[in-house]
């Protein structure tokens, strides 16, 4: 049994239609032998974190298919077609109500484990003041995941919108905390030819 903290939450975002990956489904693409999103869930459930939500769009049974056996949420999102701010919400709205931050994961960042999500989770608990948001930060660029509090963010969070996720409302706040990150937190897979990068 996993050692959890019931004040922080998970939400996996694998309802995209990655388009841009060609036909097949992006979130069951094969990263070291296992499926990209089946990867990220594991990171999230090897970590502290207390609740794990999935949210699930577009080809929902075959990515559902790919999770089977592990203790998470699975959420659908309708209308994968709205963006991801849609998901965000549906996955943020299913967490328990005792969760106070949550990270946010994305289901086609394979590289990231179960020590980033902690880290985000130990920068939050240890910062005074507490930020808005603890984000990764990599040769210069923000990255994800990223852990949000869900009590300070709530209001902006509910009005999110398109095809972006929570990096549209925490530019330009002060409370926001950058952690240094290793490359992890920059790579993501929306081709074929990233998943040999």
């Amino acid at each position: 049994m996993r050692c959890s903290e019931s004040r922080f939450g998970a939400v996996i975002l694998a309802a995209g239609l990655g388009s841009r990956f060609g036909r097949a489904p992006k979130m069951l693409a094969s990263y070291a032998g296992r499926p990209m999103v089946r990867r990220v869930a594991e990171a999230a459930l090897g970590s502290s974190v207390g609740a794990v939500v999935a949210v699930l769009g577009a080809h929902a049974d075959a990515v559902r298919a790919a999770l089977a056996g592990l203790d998470l949420t699975l959420v659908d999102n309708p209308d994968p077609g709205a963006g991801l701010s849609a998901s965000l919400r549906l996955g943020l709205a299913a967490l328990p109500p005792e969760v106070e931050a949550a990270v946010v994961l994305l289901g086609d960042m394979p590289r990231i484990g179960p020590a980033h999500v902690d880290a985000l989770i130990a920068a939050y608990a240890g910062a005074a003041p507490r930020p808005c948001a603890v984000v990764p930060v990599s040769g210069g660029r923000r990255g994800n995941p990223v852990l949000l509090d869900l009590r300070r963010l709530a209001d902006d969070l509910a009005t999110l919108s398109g095809d972006r996720g929570a990096g549209q409302i925490l530019k330009g706040r002060d409370d926001v905390l950058e952690w240094p990150a290793d490359p992890a937190v920059a790579f993501d897979v929306d081709t074929p030819e990233a998943l040999d990068g």
